[in-house]
């Protein structure tokens, strides 16, 4: 009898265990994004973050040489320009638009937004060695960075001269980040 409760706790035990470990991230990118989910930034800081870890992949892209290297971090900065497009485009440009007077800026940056998806869908459709790949990615970067310029010189310093809930925005972000970054599977 004590044998078989011995058994049902251990097994209990694994299938708990077993819970835990699935509901773990499975990539780096995932465990970083749910830490960041769990400790939240202000909605600034979060996407000023996302800019410099793609713009540090622009510039490493540059540098390689390893076809299957070069796929591998164009399909990464895909990824995380679309995830984060779409996070702008749903959570803070909404509440940006509500509360900053500069439609104009916020228009821009949704045109730069579609330019860029437009890209990242036909350098999605490619892969390293066809014609224009390396110079799709090239002016990914490139738009990428004007983008950047515009939202950290304008956008973000308008935005944290309002009344936006920078920490609430950045808690909405962070979690629909995350969600999306799972559901790619990243």
């Amino acid at each position: 009898m004590a044998a078989t409760k011995a058994a049902a706790a251990k097994k209990t035990s694994s299938s708990s265990k077993s819970k835990t470990a699935a509901a773990k991230p499975r990539s780096k990118a995932a465990r970083k994004t749910a830490r960041a989910a769990a400790k939240p930034a202000d909605a600034i800081k979060l996407l000023k973050d996302d800019h410099r870890e793609v713009k540090a992949w622009f510039k490493e892209y540059e540098k390689l040489e390893d076809d299957a290297e070069k796929q591998a971090l164009a399909d990464k900065i895909c990824l995380a320009l679309t995830v984060h497009t779409q996070i702008e485009e749903e959570i803070f440009y909404p509440a940006a638009r509500d509360e900053i007077d500069d439609d104009d800026l916020l228009d821009e940056a949704e045109v730069e937004h579609a330019s860029a998806k437009q890209l990242i869908a036909e350098i999605q459709g490619m892969k390293v060695g066809d014609r224009l790949f390396d110079a799709k990615v090239t002016v990914l970067g490139e738009y990428v960075d004007h983008h950047v310029e515009e939202e950290e010189s304008e956008m973000f310093p308008e935005s944290r001269d309002s009344d936006l809930d920078l920490k609430a925005l950045g808690i909405q972000l962070a979690e629909r980040k995350a969600e999306l970054m799972a559901a790619a599977g990243a």
